[in-house]
């Protein structure tokens, strides 16, 4: 018995000691000026939830929201309040980037995961092609570089409501590749991936690709080089809902020769990039929903995978604060639309494997198709 009162005692202690720990770290980050408060569209100030209905009422203007019912209305305030907390929290936890009121505000977490992420989380067996990429020297590495000043990359696209992000990471990365390949920048079809990419065998894949219900990269690619390649988006355009397959193999704009998954290694994943194009990468989205720009380095994220992006390039610094003027990011193209984040992209510290960035890899190879 005494051992056991003895125990218990430690056990308090420690546990006493150990929230006290985070409370002075709350405390410390709190009185730091430059993450006080939580930024709305870049300038305005929302500090405690103070004039949230103004804000509401510019968040509604700004990306047009409208409302059926009174109630459904109240309850998107109410969600949107509860998002400015969310936003506060992030900015305490992620102080390198700008956290606020975006497109996504008066969605709760739920809402936004089931309708904007599409990654399946299962970490699945590799398709039959997919192969590792081989080691590739780092030594001359530039310190700086992003594929959209060497015109490998298409304009930013919008998934919509639907889970097809894992889509949108696959054409960007065959993209970039058919660009190395011809020179010639081809947009090419997501909605051809999301109506026709279904058929595996999920006993060897895990899980297979299900359109505005998720999907991985690999599994697109692996669907890519069976089918003989991808459409032009002009030629099988989006609609942001799943569809019945209209794939026409004459109209093929470009396909895939290989798919390799690079190692989780910050270096090699460069030397990938500079060497190949923009890579399809998994990320875990939690922090995305309330970013607004600069570079998100948080604290605490967890490495379950649930958001197909593209990464385009790196830069060597670019942290607002002077603490982390020197850490470097990766350079990621979203699929939301040119009015989230930065212009459509978002910039997380690179080196980490911060959000799981540097776990899933891919890179593609395209066959020059005329």
């Amino acid at each position: 018995m005494a051992t056991f009162v003895l125990l218990s005692l430690v056990s308090l202690a420690l546990l006493s000691s150990a929230l006290g720990s985070i409370e002075s770290f709350i405390d410390e980050v709190t009185d730091d000026p430059l993450i006080r408060q939580v930024v709305s569209d870049g300038e305005e100030v929302v500090d405690h939830l103070l004039h949230a209905e103004h804000h509401f009422s510019l968040f509604k203007s700004k990306y047009g929201k409208t409302y059926a019912t009174q109630e459904e209305h109240d309850h998107r305030f109410s969600v949107f309040k509860a998002n400015l907390r969310r936003a506060k929290r992030h900015q305490l936890l992620d102080p390198s980037a700008i956290h606020g009121v975006t497109k996504f505000s008066d969605l709760t977490p739920a809402e936004f995961e089931r309708s904007y992420l599409g990654l399946h989380k299962k970490r699945l067996k590799l398709p039959v092609d997919a192969h590792k990429a081989p080691v590739l020297p780092t030594n001359d590495l530039p310190t700086d570089f992003d594929w959209r000043d060497h015109g490998a990359v298409t304009p930013v696209k919008d998934q919509g409501s639907c889970g097809s992000c894992w889509s949108f990471s696959t054409t960007g990365a065959l993209e970039g590749a058919h660009y190395l390949a011809t020179g010639e920048l081809v947009s090419l079809s997501e909605q051809q991936l999301v109506d026709c990419d279904h058929e595996c065998d999920p006993d060897e894949y895990g899980s297979c690709d299900a359109g505005c219900q998720g999907g991985l990269m690999n599994n697109a690619f692996e669907y890519t080089l069976k089918a003989g390649g991808l459409q032009r988006e002009k030629d099988y355009p989006y609609t942001g809902s799943n569809g019945v397959c209209k794939f026409d193999k004459s109209k093929i704009a470009a396909s895939v020769s290989n798919f390799s998954v690079v190692s989780v290694d910050g270096d090699q994943i460069a030397a990938n990039l500079v060497k190949h194009g923009p890579l399809a990468v998994g990320i875990n989205a939690i922090w995305m929903q309330t970013y607004i720009g600069g570079v998100s380095c948080p604290y605490i994220c967890g490495k379950s995978l649930d958001h197909g992006v593209l990464l385009v390039g790196y830069g060597a610094a670019g942290y607002a604060p002077i603490r982390f003027k020197d850490k470097p990011y990766w350079i990621i193209k979203n699929s939301w639309g040119e009015n989230w984040g930065e212009e459509g992209y978002y910039k997380i510290c690179r080196g980490r494997d911060i959000c799981g960035v540097e776990s899933m890899v891919s890179t593609v190879s395209a066959i020059h198709v005329t």
